[in-house]
């Protein structure tokens, strides 16, 4: 057995992930508290976000970026019922590897399920030259000829690294909204259990990281970035390989390596076609609502002006524009 390998093995064994973790972590919604105060729905076990409505005095709740998750999905409606007092309406994107169906979906939001974005996932039991893209493959043997990848035991230690990685991020790609998170956002995101992250380096210096989170059996890819070098010599190919590698040995069975880019989902993009390339296939994450006060919601539709929008909730239509 190789070095390297004997030290994944020994960073898998020491991988050990509480009940909640990931976005199903109360220190991840609190890193979203920019965006809404987070409130607990106690029966499923997952998050959302109490948000106040610009320009009246009502709110609203959305789930946490990216995904709403839970623990238990067959306890959702329950909590549903509890959240109504107070809310006008309720607008989450599912966990693609949450246990429902489209029907249960069709139980818990009445006024909008529908397919969001189809998630690009690896099934860890399987060889990973049985499916990597050959170009993937090529690519990542050539970064590793000029990278080292490890993998941060604490994560935090590389706070400032990571925040200058994502500056570059967001005016390279001019992010805005929910993914414009804050150097404080960070700074609780970092410290979430279930953190995973991997750090490539060339000569001694950082050049690009991946942060990822352990729930159940699965990893969920969050976010990466890298510096100008980074982006040279194919960081993100090294990266993404050792990540695969480290989450099988793990013995994880899955990852959620997120959907491409926009709103539309259509599968053309660049990231899109980066993810296939690491991919065994793909799952649904729906977009679903919930109106709590229909007489309100249409008040507040009409005072907005979007009756005739297909944004939902219809009286925020634009706000992430």
């Amino acid at each position: 057995m190789s070095e390297e390998r004997t030290v994944r093995l020994a960073a898998a064994e020491a991988l050990e992930i509480p009940a909640a973790s990931g976005y199903r972590h109360a220190g991840y919604a609190a890193s979203l508290s920019e965006f809404g105060a987070p409130h607990r729905l106690p029966l499923c076990q997952g998050w959302v976000l109490r948000r106040r409505i610009p320009g009246f005095d009502s709110w609203d709740a959305m789930g946490c970026y990216p995904l709403f998750a839970c623990r238990d999905w067959s306890r959702l409606p329950l909590d549903l019922v509890e959240m109504e007092t107070g809310l006008v309406s309720l607008t989450v994107v599912t966990d693609p590897f949450g246990e429902y169906d489209e029907a249960h979906l069709r139980r818990c939001f009445g006024d909008l399920v529908a397919p969001f974005k189809e998630h690009f996932i690896v099934d860890l039991g399987r060889s990973p030259d049985s499916f990597i893209q050959s170009h993937h493959r090529r690519n990542a043997r050539k970064a590793f000829e000029y990278l080292r990848v490890e993998r941060c035991e604490d994560a935090l230690l590389f706070l400032d690294e990571w925040c200058d990685f994502y500056s570059n991020l967001m005016v390279r790609h001019k992010i805005r909204g929910l993914a414009a998170f804050s150097r404080a956002a960070f700074a609780r995101q970092l410290g979430v259990p279930g953190i995973v992250a991997f750090r490539a380096t060339r000569e001694g210096r950082s050049v690009g990281m991946n942060l990822w989170y352990v729930q159940g059996d699965a990893a969920y890819y969050h976010l990466g970035a890298y510096s100008d070098d980074g982006y040279r010599f194919h960081a993100s190919f090294a990266l993404f390989r050792r990540a695969l590698e480290d989450f099988a040995d793990a013995g994880l069975h899955h990852l959620d390596l997120g959907a491409g880019a926009g709103a539309a989902g259509d599968g053309a993009d660049g990231l899109s076609r980066f993810k296939r390339g690491w991919a065994t296939g793909t799952r649904t994450a729906y977009l679903c609502g919930r109106i709590f006060d229909r007489p309100l919601y249409a008040s507040l539709t009409q005072a907005r002006g979007n009756a005739d929008t297909v944004y939902f909730p219809a009286y925020r239509a634009g706000e992430f524009a």
